[in-house]
C-alpha cells in the first residue's frame, strides 16, 4: 500500500532518510482519508453516512478504520451498508449530482437514521459537483440531512472529524440562545474507529467523570444519547478537550458560535496520578464540589493500589528479566499518554516516540515540549513520521541496551520488533492481529489493563 502525504523533515538529520522523503510518497498507511470521516457519523447512534465517490474509497476506509483495526465491527451502519453513488467515468464526464440527489432519497426511504450526513469525495470534488446546492433543499423542508465537502486531496480522516463535527453542529444543531446547564460538559477526545479502543475508552472517561459530579455528552457509542444528545451540546456549561491536537477546532468553534470555555488536557490520562490530576482540574476549572470528587478519587485510587500491591510481588520478583527500554509508535493521542505511564508510573526508560498521524504544522512545537516533561527529571525528543520503511530504520537504529526492549506500536511493526527480540503491543492504527471489543487502557482500570497485556509475554521467559 502506498499513499501521497506530506513529507516532513527527520528530526536526526539521517541523510538516506532525507533522500527516502524526497520521494513524495510513503508505504504502511496509518489513517485513512478524509471520506474516512463517514464513520464519525456511523459511530453516532443512528447516524447514517452518505458518501458521493468511487465505488473504491469508502471501501478502502472500511479496511484501514475497522476491519485492520482491531476488528471492531461496524454495528448498525458502516461497512458495505454506507451508501454510495459509485461513481464512474460517465459521471466524472457529465456530472454526479443527479445521481447523488437519486441516492439522497432513497437512503431516507430505506436506511432507518436519526441524522444523515452526506459526503463529497475527490472525484466529485474535481468536477464539482455542488453537494451544498443538492442537500440544501432537504434541510430546508426540514429533514436531518448535514453535508460535508470531505475530498481526500485535502487531508486525512482526523482531519474530516473535525469538519464532520463542526457541519453537524452548524446544520443540525444549530443556534441556541437558552441557558448552560450546570454540571453539563461535553467531551472530546479519540477519533472513532481509527483511535483502536475508542468505545472502552468513552466509557471509562465517562464513568470517572460522572463520579466526579458531571454529566457527560459523549456524543458517539453506546454511552451516548444520539442526536438528543446532540442537540444538547449548545446547553453544556464547557467544553472538555483530552486530545494534543485533534478537536481543536471543534472546541474553538464552539466558543465562537455559543460562548463556551473550554479546558484542554493534551495527554490523554493513564494511571492513578495522571488520572486524580485530571479529575482534580476539571473540578477545579467547573467550580464543582471537591468533598465529593476527592472521596470518588480516593475510593479509585485505593483500588488501584490495592492491585498494583500484589502485581508488584511479580515484579519485585522477575524485574532484572523484564523489560527496562521503551518506544511508542503511534497516534500523537495515545503516544504522549503512554510515554507518561511507561516513565512515570512503571518507570522504563524512553528511547524512541514516534508520532505517525501527520498533525499540522502549528500544534508541532506544542506536542515536542510534552516530551520534555515525561516524569521528574525524564525528557526525550519526538519524530514525526508517516513512512513505514522510515519508522523501521528508526527503530533499528535506537539504542535499546542489552535487555528485550518494549514496543507500542502498530501491525507495521510487527517484524521490526520480532527482529529485535522486543515485547511488542499493537495499540495504534492498524492493529490487524487483534480484537478489541470493549478495551481500555486510559484512567484508573484501563492502566491495569495495560499492565497485565504488558507484563503478560514476560511470564514465558522465567
Amino acid at each position: 500500500m502506498s499513499a501521497v502525504s506530506k513529507r516532513v523533515s527527520n528530526k536526526a538529520g539521517n541523510k538516506n532518510v532525507q533522500a527516502h522523503t524526497q520521494t513524495n510518497s510513503i508505504v504502511h498507511p496509518r489513517y485513512g482519508c478524509m471520506i474516512g470521516a463517514a464513520y464519525s457519523v456511523a459511530a453516532i447512534t443512528r447516524g447514517v453516512p452518505i458518501v458521493h465517490c468511487g465505488p473504491g474509497c469508502i471501501d478502502k476506509q472500511y479496511f484501514i478504520l475497522c476491519s485492520d483495526n482491531g476488528n471492531q465491527g461496524v454495528g448498525y451502519m458502516g461497512g458495505g451498508a454506507i451508501p454510495s453513488t459509485n461513481i464512474g467515468e460517465n459521471d466524472v464526464v457529465f456530472g454526479g449530482a443527479p445521481k447523488l440527489e437519486r441516492l439522497i432519497d432513497a437512503s431516507l426511504k430505506i436506511m432507518d437514521g436519526d441524522i444523515y450526513v452526506a459526503f463529497s469525495g475527490c472525484s466529485s470534488a474535481l468536477v464539482g459537483d455542488d453537494v451544498e446546492s443538492i442537500t440544501r433543499p432537504y434541510q430546508n423542508s426540514g429533514l436531518p440531512l448535514v453535508y460535508v465537502d470531505a475530498p481526500g486531496f485535502k487531508g486525512n480522516n482526523l482531519i474530516g472529524h473535525e469538519l464532520v463535527v463542526n457541519a453537524i453542529i452548524d446544520q443540525f444543531v444549530g443556534p441556541y440562545k437558552g441557558r448552560k446547564k450546570k454540571g453539563l460538559v461535553n467531551l472530546w477526545t479519540e477519533v472513532p474507529y481509527f483511535n483502536t479502543n475508542w468505545r472502552g475508552d468513552l466509557i471509562e472517561l465517562k464513568r470517572i467523570l460522572e463520579g466526579v459530579g458531571f454529566t457527560v455528552n459523549v456524543l458517539f457509542g453506546i454511552e451516548s444519547g444520539g442526536v438528543s444528545e446532540w442537540k444538547s451540546i449548545p446547553k453544556a456549561s464547557f467544553n472538555i478537550l483530552l486530545s494534543p491536537w485533534v478537536g481543536m477546532d471543534i472546541v474553538r468553534h464552539l466558543e465562537e458560535k455559543y460562548g463556551q470555555p473550554w479546558v484542554h488536557f493534551p495527554s490523554i490520562p493513564i494511571g492513578e496520578e495522571s488520572t486524580s490530576a485530571f479529575l482534580r482540574e476539571v473540578v477545579e476549572f467547573a467550580g464543582n464540589d471537591k468533598e465529593k470528587a476527592e472521596k470518588f478519587i480516593a475510593n479509585e485510587a485505593k483500588q488501584y493500589y490495592y492491585f498494583l500491591e500484589h502485581f508488584a510481588d511479580f515484579f519485585s520478583e522477575y524485574w532484572f528479566g523484564l523489560p527496562s527500554r521503551f518506544a511508542v509508535v503511534s497516534d500523537s493521542a495515545y503516544n504522549i499518554a503512554f510515554s507518561i505511564f511507561l516513565a512515570d508510573q512503571l518507570g522504563l526508560i524512553p528511547v524512541k516516540h514516534i508520532i505517525t498521524d501527520n498533525p499540522p504544522d502549528i500544534y508541532r512545537d506544542k506536542i515536542q515540549e510534552l516530551y520534555k516533561h515525561l516524569s521528574e527529571g525524564i525528557s526525550s525528543e519526538v519524530e514525526f513520521i508517516e513512512d513505514g520503511y522510515l519508522v523501521e530504520q528508526s527503530l533499528k537504529a535506537a539504542d535499546f541496551g542489552s535487555g528485550a526492549p518494549l514496543i507500542l506500536g502498530t501491525s507495521w511493526e510487527r517484524n521490526i520488533a520480532r527482529e529485535l527480540g522486543a515485547i511488542f503491543l499493537e495499540v495504534s492504527t492498524p492493529a490487524m492481529e487483534e480484537i478489541v471489543i470493549n478495551r481500555s487502557y486510559i484512567g484508573y482500570r484501563g492502566a491495569l489493563s495495560l499492565i497485565e497485556r504488558i507484563y503478560t509475554p514476560t511470564v514465558n521467559v522465567f
